[in-house]
C-alpha cells in the first residue's frame, strides 16, 4: 500500500492557475460581477477578500495579471474580511458560474466532462487542490462539479 492516493482513472486533472486551462481561474476570460468588470475569476476572487477596503480591492481588480492579483490577495499586511473562510467557496463558485454563463464554450467544456471527478492538480495547495499526496480537500474541483451540476440542471429545465 502506497502513502499516496492512487490516481483515479475517472478523474480529470487540471490546473486552476494555468492561463491556457479554460476551467481555471487564471484564464483570460473577463466577467461582470457586482457592477464591475474583472479581468479574470482570480482577480474577482482575490479582491473579494477585502470587501472592507475598497481602495485595495480596486488595486487588485486593476492588477496587470492574475498572478499579480493573487500576490496582492495573499498580502499579510492587509486585513481580510472576518468571514472569509466561511464565504470563500461561495465567492469562487459565483465567479466560475458567471464565467460559464458568459462564455458558452467554457460551459460546454465543463458539461462535456460528464460525470468525471474534477481535480485541481496542485501539489502545494491542500485546500483548493489535491496536494502532493492527492489527499487534499480539492475544493476547486468540488466548485467545478457543483457548477457543472447547476448547468446540467438548467439545461434539463430548458429542454
Amino acid at each position: 500500500m502506497s502513502i499516496f492516493a492512487e490516481e483515479d482513472t475517472n478523474s480529470l486533472y487540471l490546473s486552476r492557475t494555468d492561463k491556457e486551462e479554460l476551467l481555471g481561474t487564471y484564464s483570460d476570460h473577463g466577467i461582470e460581477l457586482e457592477g464591475e468588470h474583472w479581468p479574470t475569476v482570480e482577480h474577482y476572487f482575490q479582491a473579494s477578500k477585502f470587501s472592507n477596503n475598497l481602495a485595495y480591492r480596486e488595486k487588485i481588480r486593476n492588477a496587470a495579471t492574475p498572478e499579480q492579483a493573487h500576490k496582492l490577495g495573499e498580502s499579510w499586511l492587509k486585513r481580510k474580511r472576518s468571514d472569509w473562510k466561511q464565504v470563500r467557496e461561495v465567492i469562487m463558485t459565483r465567479g466560475v458560474y458567471i464565467k460559464c454563463r458568459t462564455y458558452p464554450a467554457i460551459a460546454e467544456q465543463l458539461l462535456q466532462s460528464g460525470d468525471q471527478r474534477l481535480v485541481e492538480n496542485s501539489q502545494y495547495d491542500y485546500f483548493w487542490g489535491c496536494g502532493r499526496d492527492r489527499r487534499g480537500d480539492n475544493r476547486y474541483g468540488a466548485v467545478l462539479m457543483n457548477v457543472r451540476s447547476k448547468l446540467q440542471q438548467e439545461a434539463a429545465e430548458n429542454s
